[in-house]
């Protein structure tokens, strides 16, 4: 099953964050440039680290100045994390371009890496539910109800692997195609955004 790997690497790339546990502190990708695998860390890293700068920006004491420069440290990892998918299917585009498909062949809602990319916040989602439901100085209550949630989490987990399994499967033997439409993101762009190019 495919997503057996991908749920590897994003739980190593997740331990490995958790080893300092700091937002400043550099990626250590420990997969070559060229391997899919290296795709798959970096984009749960930049995933990683943006889980905990939502949680950083959420503090009620937090310094104004302090928040707009998480905000838009969150905007460039949006960027990123998008940039990345668009890579990720990138690769399953190459690898499939000599397929034939069936007559019958058809596209799927989502692309191949915007479902991995939900795979990977699960990823994180289930470590950190884990973390909550097995709190010491939490409350039996609180623990009972995270464990609830971490099985519902799980369970989603396996779903969506069996899910992105077959939509590969299906992709590779022709029966699903791929169609890749870019983010076309407008408020990052000065030439499309009117805050930007009418305050020039």
């Amino acid at each position: 099953m495919y997503t057996e790997q991908y749920n590897q690497i994003f739980d190593q790339c997740i331990a490995d964050y958790h080893v300092h546990n700091s937002v400043h502190q550099p990626i250590h990708n420990p997969y070559e440039k060229t391997a899919f695998e290296h795709l798959l860390y970096l984009k749960n890293w930049i995933d990683t680290v943006q889980w905990h700068l939502e949680d950083i920006i959420r503090d009620p004491l937090i310094d104004p100045v302090k928040a707009l420069e998480i905000k838009r440290w969150i905007d460039r990892s949006n960027q990123e994390r998008t940039d990345v998918v668009e890579y990720i299917d990138g690769y399953f585009l190459d690898k499939h371009k000599d397929t034939v498909t069936t007559a019958d062949a058809a596209i799927n809602t989502e692309s191949p890496a915007w479902a991995i990319d939900r795979l990977s916040i699960l990823a994180l989602k289930i470590y950190h539910m884990r973390e909550e439901a097995t709190r010491v100085d939490a409350t039996p209550e609180h623990r009972e109800a995270c464990q609830r949630k971490l099985d519902i989490l799980l369970e989603q987990r396996q779903d969506l692997g069996t899910a992105i399994t077959q939509l590969l499967e299906d992709i590779a033997a022709g029966r699903k195609y791929m169609k890749v439409y870019k983010q076309m993101k407008m408020y990052n762009d000065p030439a499309l955004n009117p805050v930007l190019y009418k305050g020039k």
